[in-house]
């Protein structure tokens, strides 16, 4: 019987529990004033909420559900419809059903829906819209379902087990002409600028170091500096290329997964779908440099400081589906350094240029990876200058101190140092820059530089 009056109680709705209170204060004051009709207009009061209770728990709801959801992946910031197909699969015709598709608060609010006496067998289609504001593998669903009666007094609840995946993958950014893989895939003049070995203007030259190979002294360039330089072949991006995405969690500054209201919308002028953070925008132009180079036919491996990304099949190269897909799982990593990435980097990419999107990093990241690309391959590096994804007004989002931004842009200066040294193109991302323009400038001309491991130690001391 306890157990009969608990469950009573706790499916009676906000209204009902108003009901009964009101019920059992006129009881009192019907027994105390000795007023029958008070007494009896309070146990009527208080029969109609059992009643009702009685009346819902009779009723039996059976219901299946079927999503179909187009498209089933979409770019983050787009949006998908969703069509939710209700069947009645008892014998007897349903009541007032109250529905709630519950949804991860980064697709939005959670949908509801009315349904009134549904037939035996019959069925109804419910349609809602989601917006992919997050990157990553959703769950729609499952339904929560609620049974009131017609007076809203008592209600039942039960969830269903069915659901539905959407999986938010990368934006992939349009590059241009102007990035290293040059204007066309396939040669031409589009191609010539960057793969270097059509003529002498198309040669990146930099100074000669011990080891490097004597057939490859540009004598032109010797004779107009003086000191003795080599050429760097660039390898054509038809052949092979593999990225190196940086997602420590250390290297980034990572917005959080439920905007608040004084959050700070930073990005590009023109774009409606910023990345929210500094890892979104390095995973964005791996997206976006991995579909462009496969487009141009390079076969594409990708790692990541945790591991190499492999397509669902488990072998072989990535297609552009693949990358997208493996990128959209990605989260912020609990590694400290590049170790198991630059591993991975020297087991995948052979004699194909190396692409490298790297969050916050110092000299100490960016030496074994100098370390362990020795070819004569130019190798490209984005360094990510995540000072600039936090707010720059005081008490407003994300904050960081001088002293933070001056540590992180010398950290950042000086890898970038030891890289163009090594021969690596290198350009720097900020909130405010497309991934078109910082892969624009990777396609410049080579900034000599002459600083070793050492000497940027002594200046720091």
């Amino acid at each position: 019987m306890p157990t009969q009056a608990g469950r009573v109680l706790s499916s009676l709705t906000v209204r009902g529990r108003c009901v009964v209170a009101a019920a059992a204060t006129l009881l009192l004051v019907g027994a105390l004033l000795g007023e029958r009709p008070l007494v009896q207009l309070a146990v009527f009061t208080l029969a109609l909420p059992l009643l009702s209770a009685v009346a819902v728990a009779r009723q039996r709801f059976r219901i299946s559900a079927r999503r179909t959801v187009t498209p089933p992946r979409v770019p983050r910031g787009e949006t998908a419809d969703v069509v939710l197909e209700l069947t009645n699969s008892d014998t007897r015709t349903g009541g007032l059903w109250l529905l709630t598709e519950q949804l991860p608060a980064d697709l939005g609010s959670s949908p509801r829906f009315l349904v009134e006496r549904l037939a035996p067998g019959a069925r109804t289609a419910l349609s809602y819209r989601v917006h992919g504001a997050r990157r990553g593998r959703h769950v729609l669903g499952p339904l929560r379902l609620r049974l009131v009666d017609p007076f809203g007094l008592v209600e039942r609840s039960a969830v269903g087990a069915d659901s539905a995946p959407l999986l938010v993958v990368p934006r992939v950014r349009p590059l241009g002409t102007d990035g290293p893989a040059g204007g066309h895939g396939g040669g031409g003049e589009g191609s010539r600028r960057t793969i270097a070995v059509h003529g002498e203007d198309d040669v990146s030259i930099r100074e000669y170091r011990q080891g490097d190979d004597l057939r490859k002294v540009h004598w032109r360039a010797t004779a107009r500096t003086g000191e003795l330089m080599v050429r760097l072949e660039e390898r054509p991006w038809r052949a092979q290329a593999t990225l190196l995405v940086d997602t420590r969690a250390r290297a980034h500054v990572v917005a959080p997964r439920v905007r608040t209201a004084d959050a700070v919308r930073i990005g590009p002028a023109g774009d409606d779908a910023p990345p929210v953070d500094s890892l979104e925008w390095v995973v964005e132009a791996a997206a976006s440099i991995g579909t462009e180079l496969g487009r141009r036919g390079a076969a594409l491996r990708a790692v990541t400081d945790t591991g190499e990304l492999v397509p669902a099949s488990g072998r072989g190269r990535l297609g552009a589906e693949d990358l997208l897909d493996r990128l959209a799982a990605i989260g912020p990593s609990r590694h400290s350094g590049l170790g198991v990435g630059v591993e991975q980097v020297c087991r995948a990419a052979g004699d194909g240029p190396v692409v490298c999107l790297l969050g916050a990093v110092g000299p100490d990241d960016v030496v074994e990876l100098i370390r362990s690309r020795t070819g004569p391959t130019t190798d490209l590096a984005i360094l990510t200058d995540i000072e600039s994804w936090v707010a720059p007004a005081p008490g407003r989002g994300r904050r960081m101190s001088t002293a933070s931004r001056g540590a992180l842009a010398a950290a950042r200066e000086d890898a970038a140092t030891l890289l163009r040294t090594a021969g690596w193109r290198v350009a720097v991302a900020r909130a405010d820059r497309t991934v078109a323009e910082v892969w624009a400038e990777l396609g410049g001309p080579l900034q000599a530089e002459t600083t070793t491991v050492a000497e940027l130690h002594g200046t720091r001391a």
